[in-house]
């Protein structure tokens, strides 16, 4: 006797972990992003040191998601990763630039502007890649009796392009907002001087997406005009959390900017998850088409229950013990 829906667990669990890794992961992906402007060598030092203790354990929610989509949500491998392999592949390849970078730049002497590219190249492509990926969950994927039919390129559209775009400008302004909050003199300055042209640049492109989308899926657009006193409140909420960090980077706020920041991704991930609820793999499977047996999700799910408050545990406790500033000379070597 099923008691629970354990599928609609299995997706609040997965929507955690995805919300967690973007906005844990998204701030030092930006920080890599915004690599190559940094005033000088010294800037770039502390711009990765802020980002060294802690950039490992937030890869940990992604992690746990992709193995929670796998367990609870098989379909979904089965046609997004053929759909999406040229995508998932460069996402994957950026990060390990990205995480090889960590391990060598500090011991490098002739060859650290190599490395300096490597974070910078490896966090703009590992980006880029992430937001191509939510352009084509929105765009749809063809299939046919639970299979992918459509062609190796078909994630690649001006759309998906354009969402790449706004995710590489979303995770810069959240980079740059854990500066502020991070560093201090110069460094800091430069910090606040950048941020609001990215928000000007994550308004701009994200006003655009949303101006598209419609036209893009009609399932979205019938969505968006059918429910709008429940829709549109998360593009307001999302223009608030914008006029947050307009006014806190204006005023020298320094926590601010960062969490207003994180607020306007929230909003914006939370309307792109009711655009399309309930379907997991649109525009054809929901959540329950898509889910694994339910013995099999009870399960992994018992064993999740002790995975989840350690990761929680373990980040929150990494997060205290490198609370406060990062100046030069401190940090990891």
């Amino acid at each position: 006797m099923e008691l629970f829906d354990l599928t609609m667990i299995w997706a609040l669990i997965i929507g955690f972990s995805v919300i967690m890794y973007v906005l844990m992961d998204g701030f030092d992906l930006g920080v890599g992003i915004l690599f190559p402007f940094a005033p000088d060598e010294e800037s770039r030092d502390v711009m990765m040191n802020t980002v060294a203790p802690v950039w490992d354990g937030n890869e940990t929610w992604l992690v746990l998601g992709g193995a929670g989509l796998l367990a609870a949500f098989p379909l979904v491998y089965s046609i997004l990763l053929p759909a999406l392999y040229i995508g998932v592949f460069l996402m994957l390849a950026g990060l390990i630039f990205r995480g090889i970078a960590f391990e060598f730049r500090f011991k490098a002497r002739t060859s650290r502007y190599l490395w300096n590219w490597a974070f910078a190249g490896g966090s703009t492509v590992a980006a880029f890649a992430q937001g191509v990926v939510a352009g084509a969950y929105i765009q749809g994927f063809e299939t046919s009796s639970r299979v992918y039919t459509g062609g190796a390129l078909d994630w690649l559209t001006p759309f998906t392009v354009l969402t790449g775009l706004g995710l590489l400008a979303g995770y810069s302004l959240l980079g740059c907002t854990w500066l502020i909050l991070k560093t201090e003199g110069e460094l800091q300055q430069w910090a606040r001087r950048l941020a609001l042209p990215l928000l000007a640049a994550v308004l701009v492109v994200f006003g655009v997406i949303s101006i598209w989308t419609p036209f893009v899926d009609e399932f979205v657009r019938n969505r968006w005009f059918d429910h709008l006193s429940v829709i549109w409140v998360f593009p307001v909420v999302g223009l608030l959390f914008a006029f947050m960090v307009f006014r806190s980077v204006r005023v020298g706020d320094e926590a601010v900017p960062f969490l207003a920041t994180m607020g306007l991704f929230i909003c914006a991930y939370l309307g792109l998850i009711i655009s399309k609820w309930p379907y997991v793999v649109p525009p054809d499977y929901t959540l329950w088409d898509a889910a694994s047996a339910y013995n099999s999700q009870l399960f992994l799910l018992l064993g999740l229950l002790f995975v989840i408050p350690v990761v929680l545990g373990y980040t929150a406790w990494t997060y205290w013990v490198f609370r406060g500033k990062v100046r030069a000379g401190e940090g990891y070597h």
